[in-house]
């Protein structure tokens, strides 16, 4: 874990860069059987996820411009609810205008000193830098993947080929199942998100509901930072309780088909980590590497389960990753134990 924090910036590039590639094999594969040569083949599909990306930028690009333009009205609206809420806590807490002033002015000034650092413009070239690189990397992962697949057979003892190469193939499987469901599913919410909130005639709906789904790729987290994120820019330009109680249930009733019905059909069962080792893994994720950490912790447990499952020292860790209690996997140990009286007391 050590390594990847300090290493965060080479890795977490690279590894979003592996789980393009394999979403894209089977764009290059297609390419090459209709006798496309394979540099073409790989550059054509890279080419692909640039400009699917690019046009989703673009999109987002044109709402913000349109949130932009609204900047004069939510600047009124915000100065309101700034007077409001200085008042109540005036009233409330006896803080008198002068101190509240006095303790915006020390955090806008500690704010200022954190963004005049050094380090800020490592923080806004980074994000640019990573954008560039991911492509490279996937084409170059693409280019030399049979290359890495001999690596990875030749790293272990001629005896465990078959066990190396069954266990490269359901990693393979996993991940183009796990990417492919997740497009699936990100498009299908976004676009219940922006119906939902078009119907309740709330501002800046497309822009909310995109963002909400590309949140929601976080488990778990994501759908409540979407939600927060929602009311928020919704308060700004509709105050009215209605709207955002109904902000708030079409956010629920979305996260509803999607655990139970979207999550289910579209992603796949292969993916089978339980809650608990999800949720803690987000956080570790979120930790380690930010954004890019909390979405890229799914499929790395994931393939670390598919590795626990087919080595026999650490067969339990992936029974502890898994979603299986005993009683659903009908274990025969947990059955006897459970079934098992306790010895009678012996006369005296």
């Amino acid at each position: 874990m050590l390594a990847i924090y300090l290493g965060q910036d080479i890795i977490v590039p690279l590894a979003l860069a592996g789980l393009i590639a394999v979403l894209l094999r089977p764009v290059e594969s297609w390419l090459m059987r209709i006798g496309v040569p394979k540099v073409v083949a790989i550059s054509l599909a890279v080419m692909l996820a640039v400009v699917l990306v690019s046009g989703l930028a673009v999109l987002l690009s044109m709402q913000l411009s349109e949130f932009s333009d609204e900047w004069p009205k939510l600047k009124r609206n915000v100065n309101e609810f700034y007077r409001d809420a200085r008042r109540w806590i005036r009233r409330e807490y006896s803080v008198s205008y002068r101190q509240q002033a006095e303790y915006l002015k020390n955090a806008q000034t500690k704010t200022l000193e954190n963004f005049q650092g050094a380090e800020t413009l490592g923080v806004v070239t980074g994000p640019l830098g990573t954008l560039i690189l991911i492509p490279i990397y996937a084409f170059l992962l693409l280019y030399y993947r049979t290359m890495l697949l001999h690596f990875m057979v030749v790293l272990f003892a001629e005896k465990h080929k078959e066990k190396v190469l069954e266990t490269l193939g359901q990693i393979k499987a996993i991940i183009q199942s796990y990417m492919v469901g997740l497009l699936l599913e990100t498009t299908t919410v976004a676009i219940l998100n922006s119906v939902g909130l078009l119907i309740l005639n709330v501002q800046y709906a497309v822009l909310l509901g995109i963002m909400a789904a590309i949140l929601n790729l976080v488990p778990y987290i994501g759908g409540l930072v979407a939600t927060a994120l929602a009311v928020m820019v919704t308060f700004i330009s509709h105050p009215e309780p209605d709207i955002l109680l109904g902000v708030v249930g079409v956010f629920i009733a979305v996260q509803f088909i999607d655990n139970n019905f979207l999550v289910p059909l579209i992603v796949g069962s292969k993916v089978k980590i339980n809650a608990l080792v999800s949720i803690v893994g987000v956080l570790v994720g979120g930790a380690l590497a930010g954004f890019s950490g909390m979405f890229l912790s799914i499929p790395a447990i994931a393939m670390m389960k598919v590795i626990f499952d087919r080595v026999d020292g650490l067969k339990p860790w992936g029974i502890l990753l898994g979603d299986q209690t005993p009683e659903q996997a009908n274990n025969t140990l947990f059955r006897l134990v459970k079934r098992r009286k306790p010895p009678k007391k012996e006369e005296e």
